[in-house]
């Protein structure tokens, strides 16, 4: 299969690229193994299965070729690889951008680990498994959406999709390759830009040793480097930088690095950037920057969680720029490293967040549910200068009448600022807040007017409405709106009757809807109390059709005007 033949060709994670690769996308066989008994039948030593799918795409998805939409208990995977000899001096890895939820791995029939998590990359050195030739690669993967054990973010637990739950997403939904480097090699990297100083520092982790090297660009140009002898382990540089440009809305000036260690190169870039909060505002490079957000889901008609293209992934950071967002909420789902680097490319604001949806979080054994899995995403997209905060939890809503063991987001908070001191963290995105960085709320009042009242008394009186106050205090912390809007509106009615939803009552013409969009929107502007706001949705995602555009992302009005509205100082600024 050529380049041009396999689905998402592209380097999965420009933010630590080799050139020694090998994309493993394409058709695989496959088999859904509902008994759960294929490990005790031992298939990852059968010599083919029943059927076939094309990889990265979930096999609920048309995409995928077989677009089975039921529940899948496990599901089964087959692949044959040719790895010429010369491949083999070093070392050899098999990587997986996501799979969900648990996955089993075996190369030539044994077996070399599993990685429990549906979201974020993993992968394994498989360097004594192969040999030169052909080679079989089999993956089990284990889900189930109905488990309080298990995040599944927005995915369905009944047959069919309802309110905000969408299609399910079973296995493989990202990039699988193999990944070919010397004996000793560069493991990871964590940044830290200084903007103020104008310069950036490398923390890496290398196997081996050698001597570790880093270089700057700029636009091609050099703009400084730095290099340290080690025997292994961890390793820190720091680069003065002869050029500063600074990362901003709308203005992603990256800056390139190319790190070395003996014969292994990584390229990677970083932002310059700083993020504070000051009082109530949201500070980006010392200055007020209101986050005109908008709610991403990340679902696509034809490969559900996966994009079926690359410039699907820009176009939607293109199209919420056009109406005048500056950022996202990346909600209930780690995004891939890809998407991410055409926000870190655009300068476009977003959230890291979790699908914590599925979960029981009034059980404390669920917190090794969410930690390791939420560890590794930190590990994974702490580099992004486009992510401007980390948010885990989102509606934390009793289960079972069960109210939510608070100690569960307060736990996971303190990690997440442990790990990672230069951003904000939200504990739980709307309810029920225990610790936060910012106390936000969601709020889908469609009548202005009583939005507005909801929300001036925070300038006049020192007090947040909040649906919750019963369950949360607000205790000064700067305010973000963080859901709101979600204004019904159908213009591709293709199941008759009006059908999909939204909130509350749908206006009766575009300009009931238009004059509603600007009042809402202009509350939280004219608040000089207010940091931000994140309107749902940019798009539809099935039968939930409140977005400004459709599932399509078809334009369902004039993008000039949510631009003008959206795009105009706000009172915080």
């Amino acid at each position: 299969m050529s380049k041009q033949q396999i689905p998402r060709p592209e380097y999965p994670n420009p933010q630590f690229e080799r050139a020694d690769w090998l994309n493993l996308n394409g058709e695989w066989e496959f088999e859904i193994d509902d008994s759960k008994s294929g490990r005790e039948r031992e298939l990852f030593r059968a010599e083919t299965f029943q059927g076939k799918i094309t990889v990265p795409f979930c096999p609920e998805s048309r995409l995928s070729g077989v677009g089975y939409v039921d529940f899948m208990n496990v599901v089964w995977y087959r692949r044959e690889v040719d790895i010429p000899a010369e491949k083999l001096a070093g070392r050899v890895f098999l990587r997986f951008g996501a799979v969900d939820y648990e996955a089993f791995v075996y190369v030539n029939g044994e077996f070399v680990g599993s990685h429990k998590g549906g979201y974020v990359a993993f992968g394994f050195e498989i360097t004594g498994f192969i040999r030169a030739g052909k080679n079989v690669i089999t993956v089990c993967a284990e889900d189930d959406v109905r488990s309080p054990r298990i995040p599944s973010g927005k995915q369905s637990e009944k047959f069919s999709s309802h309110g905000c739950h969408y299609t399910r997403t079973t296995g493989i939904w990202q990039t699988v390759w193999l990944e070919f480097t010397p004996k000793s090699y560069i493991k990871g990297i964590k940044l830290k830009p200084d903007y103020i100083n104008g310069t950036v520092g490398i923390q890496a982790d290398v196997e081996g040793g050698g001597i570790f090297t880093v270089e700057a660009f700029f636009g091609g140009k050099a703009v400084g480097s730095a290099e340290k002898s080690t025997l292994g382990g961890n390793v820190c540089v720091q680069i003065k930088l002869s050029e500063i440009h600074l990362w901003d809305v709308s203005q992603g000036n990256l800056y390139n690095l190319r790190l070395t260690l003996g014969d292994d190169a990584v390229c990677s870039y970083f932002g310059l950037r700083g993020i504070q909060m000051d009082g109530g505002r949201f500070m980006l490079n010392g200055r007020s920057v209101f986050m005109r957000l908008v709610l991403d889901q990340g679902f696509y008609p034809d490969g559900i969680y996966t994009a079926a293209t690359e410039d699907d992934l820009v176009r939607d950071i293109e199209l919420a720029q056009s109406v005048g967002f500056n950022g996202a909420r990346l909600h209930e789902k780690v995004f891939e490293p890809r998407f991410l680097y055409h926000c870190d490319r655009l300068g476009y604001l977003v959230w890291g967040e979790y699908p914590n949806w599925g979960i029981d979080v009034s059980d404390p054994a669920n917190l090794a549910a969410v930690l390791p899995e939420w560890c590794e995403a930190l590990e994974r997209d702490v580099n992004h200068p486009s992510i401007i905060g980390w948010c885990p939890f989102n509606e934390t809503w009793d289960y079972d009448r069960r109210k939510q063991w608070d100690d569960l987001l307060r736990i996971v908070y303190r990690v997440t600022k442990l790990f990672d001191k230069t951003r904000p963290c939200i504990d739980t995105s709307g309810n029920f807040h225990t610790e936060t960085d910012i106390f936000d709320v969601h709020d889908y009042e469609q009548n202005p007017d009583v939005f507005k009242e909801h929300y001036d008394r925070l300038m006049t009186e020192g007090v947040l409405f909040d649906h919750q106050r019963d369950r949360q205090r607000w205790g000064g912390e700067p305010v973000f709106v963080s859901e709101y809007g979600g204004i019904k509106w159908i213009v591709d009615d293709d199941f008759g009757d009006n059908w999909g939803w939204g909130y509350g009552e749908a206006p009766k013409s575009e300009e009931e809807f238009l004059d509603r969009y600007k009042r809402l929107t202009d509350t939280l502007l004219d608040n000089d109390r207010m940091c931000g706001f994140c309107y749902t949705q940019l798009y539809d995602v099935e039968q939930e059709k409140n977005g400004l555009f459709t599932y399509e992302r078809k334009a369902k009005f004039d993008p000039e005007f949510f631009k003008k509205v959206n795009s105009r100082k706000a009172a915080i600024e």
